[in-house]
């Protein structure tokens, strides 16, 4: 399995500073990388290297989780962690200020603005068996978060499957299916029909009696999976992350055709009122809040395996391992080559035209990460 990211690249959280040239330039950074870039294989102190198992990422860093051997963590972008702590790590979770590590017998914080000796926060939990470890954010009796108290109590009658932490919200799958939001409702990110806020779990009555198998979220938006594949998001969709019309969108490409025409509205047998008139045409269309959630159709005959969301975008694998992204693309976190944002689900062509199918993405806040593998070796 080898691991790709493109997107925000400002502290070098994909791949690291250009070395410093023969004429004396100095060191660089790429800051946006749009097309999928192979990570580099992290090496130990000991000079071997070794696979990764999964990637949390936050705005300015990532986090991989060795998968063999003697498991451990590793940190690249801003600033570093200390790889001796985290042998023994079975899962990892970070976000900009702070990194949580959970181990068989312990769940521990740290602060990543300081360089502490001992974590922020810890707490003991029983050994738990390799099988059903820890998911964090997700913790023995509730879950983990980036800010004091850094832990909080969940009801045992919600039997937590896994938690996605957005911006100021989170979604909650349940061992039944169901899907329950909590935080700031905004806009609409909590979906259940309006912008008020929730400040303890409520369910998704919406999705109800359709069992979940999967849930994301972003920094103002939301998505799950249903069991048949299906993909319901909702939330915010200025940038067009819901893969719905956006006005923003549309207006943004009609000041890119005027610009690349060359002419005045009034030279193109157009006006102001005419672009007004045009865009009242598709007012029934734009969608800017979706506050319930609604079916998305990404691609006929594709069944949906894998969600994840970013600040202002989403990306999804299906079950013929294609990568779907869409929303903000300023960065290249599209993986499209370009920076173009897009509210309309397009395939990531990269690794169809390198014989690969995808297996697994991770957004973090403007990049994406994807795990892939060589299409030969998926069927042997």
């Amino acid at each position: 399995m080898r691991w790709f990211g493109f997107g925000f690249n400002a502290f070098g959280q994909i791949c690291a500073q250009k070395e410093k040239s023969d004429e004396g330039e100095a060191n660089t950074t790429e800051v946006k990388i749009i097309s999928p870039t192979e990570l580099s294989t992290t090496v130990d102190g000991s000079g071997c290297s070794f696979k990764t198992r999964k990637i949390q990422a936050s705005w300015s860093r990532r986090v991989s989780l060795r998968g063999d051997g003697d498991r451990c963590v590793f940190l690249a972008g801003f600033k570093s962690f200390p790889s001796a702590e985290s042998s023994g790590c079975t899962d990892a979770f970070i976000s900009e200020s702070h990194l949580t590590l959970a181990f068989q017998d312990r769940i521990e914080t740290w602060n990543l603005q300081e360089e502490d000796k001992t974590p922020s926060w810890n707490m003991e939990i029983s050994a738990q068996p390799e099988s059903s470890g820890v998911n964090l954010p997700l913790a023995p009796g509730g879950y983990i978060t980036s800010k004091p108290p850094f832990y909080y109590h969940l009801s045992a009658q919600l039997k937590a499957k896994s938690l996605a932490l957005g911006g100021g919200h989170a979604v909650l799958l349940t061992a039944a299916g169901d899907v329950y939001t909590w935080g700031l409702g905004s806009h609409g990110q909590l979906g259940h029909g309006g912008l008020a806020s929730e400040e303890k779990p409520r369910v998704v009555e919406a999705l109800c009696g359709m069992p979940m198998s999967s849930v994301a979220s972003g920094g103002w938006h939301s998505a799950c999976i249903s069991e048949g594949g299906d993909l319901y998001v909702w939330g915010w969709n200025e940038s067009g992350q819901l893969g719905l019309p956006s006005r923003g969108l549309w207006r943004a490409s009609q000041h890119k055709s005027s610009q690349q025409s060359g002419e005045k509205p009034e030279e193109s047998g157009t006006s102001l009122d005419g672009e007004q008139q045009e865009e009242d045409k598709h007012e029934e269309v734009f969608i800017s809040i979706q506050a319930f959630p609604a079916l998305l159709d990404v691609s006929q005959s594709c069944e949906i395996q894998k969600v994840s969301c970013g600040s202002r975008h989403t990306a999804v694998v299906t079950n013929t391992g294609d990568l779907y992204t869409w929303g903000w693309g300023e960065y290249g976190q599209l993986g499209h080559q370009t920076l173009m944002s897009s509210d309309e689900p397009q395939r990531v062509e990269f690794f169809k035209d390198e014989q690969m199918r995808v297996i697994d993405v991770v957004c973090g806040t403007w990049n994406t990460f994807a795990a892939a593998i060589k299409k030969d070796d998926a069927y042997s």
